[in-house]
C-alpha cells in the first residue's frame, strides 16, 4: 500500500502505545526495511514515531523481513517493525509490526493499533523520550543464525543468486559463500527503484537463461523482502514452493526430524504434492490460502514444517516467519547430502497440470449455489482421482476463482472453462 510519511510516523506512534502498554521500563523496538527508495523517509517517519511515544529504536538497515523477526527475538526487542511492499513493485510499500518473539501480529492486536491511530495519550518528554541506536551490524547475527541451521556444507555447488534488487542482495551472497558454494548473483544492484523489476521470485526468465548459460547447478530467486524463495534446475525447470517442501519434506522424514510425519500446506497447492506425500508416508495438513493461516495450524498442531506454493516456507524449528534465505541453503543442503541434481531431487513428485480462472464482476457470496455446485460435481466425478476442482470466493474483490487441476493440461482448461461459464451466469 502507499503510505505517506504523516501516515507512517502515526502508525509508530501507535505501534509504540501497544507497545508500553503494561510493561514496565521503556520498550525497545528494531527497525528494518528493503531498498525502495520510500523506505529512506518512511523509517525516518516511523522511527520518529516510535522514538516521540518512549521507545527505544535500533535501526537495523536493508534486511529481510525474518532477519528482521529473528533479530526481534535475537535482540530482546519487544516488538519489530519492518518496511516493505514484498514482492510489489517500488512505488509500493508497506508496514509489517511484530511482536516479542518476532511473530506476525494477530488480527486482534493490528485492531487494537488501527483503533489507537491519533488517540490522544500522555507522551514522554526529556529523558522519558525514546533513544536511537544504529545497529547496521546486527546482519552478521542473522547470517550466523540461519547457516548455524544446516548441516553440513555446500562445497562444488556452483548456484546463481536472483536477489531481486532487494533486501537480500547482501546477507544471501554472504551466507552461500560462507557455506561453501560458487556464488554469481543478478538482481543485486538496488538503486531503490528497481527492486523486482524484471528479476526476483515473480520474473524467473532471466535466471532460467543464466543457470543454462553458465552451467549452473541451480538458480535461488527471493522476493523483495526475502521471506520467500523460488528455485530454478540445471535444466531451467522452475521448481515451486510445493516441489521444495516436498524436497525438504521427504529429508527431514528420512532423518526422523518431521514432527508428526506432517506438512501444512494450502487448498492450492498441487494435487501431485499431496499425492507424493501420501506415498512417502506423509499427511498434509489443508488451510484456507495464505501463511498467516498456515502458521497457525502449524502452532495448533506442534508441525514443524508448512508453507505454499508461491515459495513462501516456514520452517519452525529455525524460524517464526517464512525465510527464504533459511529455505534456499536448507535445499541446497539436500543436494550436497545426497549428491543429486535438483532436477531429480523435484521429480519426487509429478506436478499436475493446475489452470486458474479469476472470474471477475460476479456475486461472491453464491459461490455454493445448486447450479454450480452440480456443475463442479460433474467435473469432479469426470476426474475421479487423477484431479480436483476448488471454488473460491475472493475476499476483498467481487470475484470467484475457479482452479482445476487434471492429467492433461486440455482438460484442466476444457472444464476450467466450462465452469467458469457457470460462474458467470450462475453468480450474477
Amino acid at each position: 500500500m502507499d503510505l505517506s510519511v504523516a501516515a507512517a510516523h502515526v502508525l509508530g506512534d501507535a505501534g509504540a502505545f501497544n507497545a508500553s502498554v503494561g510493561r514496565r521500563g521503556r520498550p525497545v523496538a528494531v527497525v528494518g526495511r528493503d531498498p525502495r527508495a520510500s523506505g529512506e523517509f518512511l523509517e525516518a517517519a516511523v522511527v520518529a514515531g516510535l522514538a516521540s511515544s518512549g521507545v527505544d529504536v535500533l535501526r537495523l538497515g536493508v534486511l529481510p523481513t525474518p532477519a528482521v523477526a529473528y533479530l526481534t527475538t535475537a535482540l530482546r526487542a519487544d516488538m519489530g517493525v519492518m518496511i516493505s511492499a514484498s514482492h510489489n513493485p517500488a512505488p509500493d510499500n508497506g508496514i509489517k509490526f511484530l511482536t516479542r518473539g518476532g511473530h506476525k501480529l494477530p488480527d486482534t492486536v493490528e485492531n487494537e493499533i488501527e483503533q489507537r491511530l491519533g488517540e490522544k495519550w500522555e507522551r514522554p518528554v526529556g529523558a522519558s523520550v525514546g533513544r536511537v541506536r544504529e545497529a547496521y551490524g546486527e546482519a552478521d547475527r542473522y547470517v550466523s543464525h540461519v547457516l548455524s541451521t544446516v548441516e553440513g556444507r555446500l562445497d562444488g555447488l556452483n548456484v546463481v543468486l536472483d536477489c531481486a534488487h532487494g533486501a537480500a542482495h547482501m546477507v544471501a551472497p554472504e551466507a552461500l559463500l560462507r557455506a561453501g558454494a560458487t556464488v554469481e548473483t543478478i538482481g543485486a544492484r538496488p538503486d531503490g527503484l528497481n527492486i523486482n523489476a524484471g528479476v526476483g521470485s515473480t520474473h524467473l526468465d532471466r535466471l532460467q537463461q543464466i543457470v543454462i548459460s553458465r552451467n549452473a547447478d541451480v538458480g535461488i530467486a527471493y522476493d523483495g523482502d526475502a521471506d520467500r524463495c523460488l528455485a530454478v534446475s540445471h535444466t531451467g525447470e522452475i521448481v515451486d514452493g510445493d516441489q521444495i517442501m516436498a524436497v525438504l519434506a521427504m529429508a527431514m522424514h528420512a532423518e526422523g526430524k518431521l514432527i508428526g510425519d506432517t506438512v501444512v500446506a494450502t487448498v492450492m497447492s498441487n494435487l501431485g504434492f499431496k499425492i507424493a506425500l501420501k506415498n512417502a508416508g506423509i499427511d498434509v495438513v489443508e488451510t484456507a490460502v495464505g501463511d498467516r493461516y498456515v502458521l497457525e495450524a502449524m502452532r495448533a498442531g506442534g508441525y514443524n514444517l508448512g508453507g505454499e506454493q508461491s515459495g513462501h516456507v516456514l520452517m519452525l524449528d529455525h524460524a517464526t516467519t517464512g525465510d527464504g534465505l533459511l529455505t534456499s541453503l536448507h535445499l541446497l543442503a539436500v543436494m550436497a547430502r545426497e549428491k543429486k541434481s535438483l532436477a531429480e531431487l523435484a521429480s519426487v513428485m509429478t506436478r499436475l497440470p493446475q489452470v486458474l480462472v479469476n472470474v471477475k464482476d460476479v456475486d461472491r457470496s453464491k459461490a455454493s449455489v445448486p447450479e454450480l455446485a452440480a456443475a463442479v460435481s460433474a467435473a469432479e466425478s469426470e476426474l475421479g482421482e487423477t484431479g480436483r476442482v476448488l471454488i473460491r470466493p475472493s475476499g476483498t474483490e467481487p470475484m470467484i476463482r475457479v482452479m482445476v487441476e487434471a492429467a492433461s493440461a486440455d482438460q484442466a482448461e476444457q472444464l476450467a472453462g466450462r465452469l467458469a461459464e457457470v460462474v458467470r451466469t450462475a453468480c450474477v
